[in-house]
């Protein structure tokens, strides 16, 4: 049966790219086109970050701080995003957003001063907040709805292609470029994006329901004290803000500082990292759809996952095994196993607030990120750099098992929840 559900699946990926015209390059191509970008402004850091330390003096503090202003910036987006998506199509939301990453990519590439790469990273922050949730609010408004968790999944995919271009991809640029003219293209490529959404993506008419803000503040509390979202959204969000945090800039401080790895020996790792989260995306949401129709949620696979991701972090740490490929990519493959607690919690609450439960987890995952990203250049800070600017292992070791100790005492609160609710 599950074999069946692959080839009905894939038949409609062929149909899609069949009808390239009317599907794939209007609709698919140009959202994912601007959500590999917002992925590959996310995680460039990793790559960038040895050179802006030395241009600029950048100790762990600061430089946690710049990389996770878009983290920020993105959440306190969200909010308002969800106001602006009921009232505007997709289309008119995102190009305009874009533009603004471009302002912010070319703010980032002409600055003289971590103030002046604090700001762009926060322009691009808010220029991206929209390439995910306006892509699937279209899919949504386009699109059979059977069909969605394909074409979401494949949307998902795209962010993962990001994260494989900047890793190896970004380390070859850099042989020949600087990191300024990097973000001087990725601000031209914005703008492409913004051109391309806004011209192929079809019309639809929005039916706005009159919400405003503080209304919507009210209900997001509602949502996050429900039981419901205060049971399971913590692990989601402490694993995936975790798992924003290595990807997007940690994890190469890892392998150059912790393993002594060199620059292009981290990438390759950062490489198989990425090409597996791109894999998550897709084959664990296919996973879940599948064993649903078998009666195992995807709560149980989302949790089975993020178990794994948590025992894979214990092993890199404790450094039991010097197969870091294996481990990095089990990582980044088990990584995404959160995003399914979306599809869960929808399941779990009544139509009429589905979409306030998955903006108010992206929220929640954000700011997470933001504090995680920032918080763990505060810890690893709190030690001293050696000659060559190095930080201890200590420092590094210390930073990510309170790191992981975040999200064992999210796993513990679930489990507990979940038998809790067994016994009653």
């Amino acid at each position: 049966r599950g074999f069946c559900v692959f080839i009905k699946d894939f038949g409609f990926f062929a149909h899609v790219f069949a009808r390239g015209r009317t599907m794939l390059f209007k609709l698919l191509l140009p959202f994912a086109f601007g959500y590999f970008l917002s992925f590959l402004y996310r995680v460039v850091n990793v790559a960038i970050a040895p050179d802006l330390v030395q241009e600029f003096g950048l100790d762990a503090n600061q430089m946690g701080l710049i990389s996770s202003a878009y983290l920020l910036t993105f959440a306190l987006c969200q909010l308002p995003l969800g106001l602006l998506l009921d009232r505007y199509e997709s289309r008119k939301v995102s190009a305009a957003l874009l533009l603004i990453a471009a302002m912010g990519a070319l703010v980032f590439a002409s600055a003289d001063s971590a103030l002046g790469l604090l700001i762009g990273r926060g322009l691009i922050g808010i220029g991206v907040s929209a390439c995910l949730m306006a892509a699937f609010t279209a899919y949504a408004n386009l699109l059979p709805s059977e069909k969605l968790p394909l074409v979401n999944g494949l949307q998902l995919m795209a962010g993962g292609l990001g994260v494989v271009s900047a890793s190896t991809p970004v380390q070859w640029f850099l042989t020949w470029g600087d990191w300024r003219l990097l973000f001087q293209i990725l601000g031209v490529a914005s703008v492409v994006a913004s051109v391309l959404v806004y011209s192929l993506v079809p019309k639809y008419t929005t039916h706005s329901n009159g919400q405003n803000l503080k209304l919507q503040l009210v209900e997001l509390w509602q949502v996050i004290k429900s039981p419901s979202f205060c049971q399971m959204a913590p692990l989601s969000v402490a694993t995936q803000g975790v798992f924003g945090a290595f990807v997007g800039l940690w994890s190469g401080y890892w392998l150059r500082d912790y393993l002594s790895l060199s620059d292009s020996e981290a990438a390759q790792i950062i490489l198989t990292m990425a090409l597996a989260m791109t894999a998550g995306f897709v084959v664990l949401g296919w996973l879940a759809a599948s064993l649903y129709r078998f009666g195992v949620s995807s709560y149980m696979v989302s949790v089975s996952g993020m178990l794994i991701y948590i025992l894979s972090q214990w092993v890199i740490i404790n450094e039991w095994s010097e197969w870091h490929h294996l481990w990095w990519g089990l990582s980044g493959f088990f990584g995404t196993s959160g995003v399914l607690m979306y599809a869960y919690l929808s399941q779990s609450v009544p139509k009429s607030i589905v979409g306030r439960v998955n903006t108010s987890l992206n929220l929640c995952v954000f700011v997470v990120a933001f504090a995680c990203q920032w918080g763990l250049g505060i810890v690893i800070n709190l030690w001293p750099v050696d000659a060559l600017g190095i930080y201890p292992q200590t420092a590094y070791a210390t930073a990510w098992m309170w790191a992981l100790g975040l999200q064992i005492m999210a796993l513990i609160w679930c489990l507990y929840h979940a038998i809790l609710g067994k016994l009653r």
